[in-house]
């Protein structure tokens, strides 16, 4: 869900960006955090619990909580509320600690 309109401010439109998230080719805007392009696209599972495997979202926003992270360009453990989006990045979910390979 994206704010258009506001009776306040105003949002001027940005630039589309493609990224590819669990290998289909979708679209944030410019200005984005991958966390918030994602939840503008209706995705909210990011990540599963190391042990019980129960779903992690978008929680805290600030990159405290951790429930953000993500493999971001094969890397694990991004925090995605606060890593801008770009174009080209190759997002998946995480589903354990993240391993460096």
């Amino acid at each position: 869900m994206r704010i258009d309109s506001h009776p306040i401010l105003r949002f001027e439109e940005q630039e589309d960006i493609e990224f590819i998230f669990e290998g289909k080719k979708v679209v944030g805007k410019m200005g984005d955090t991958i966390a918030s392009a994602l939840v503008n696209l209706g995705i909210n599972v990011f990540s599963l619990s190391i042990k019980l495997k129960r779903p992690r979202g978008f929680y805290c926003a600030i990159g405290n909580c951790s429930s953000c992270k993500m493999i971001v360009d094969g890397k694990p453990n991004v925090k995605t509320c606060m890593t801008k989006l770009k174009a080209g990045m190759v997002i998946e979910r995480q589903a354990d600690k993240g391993v460096y390979k």
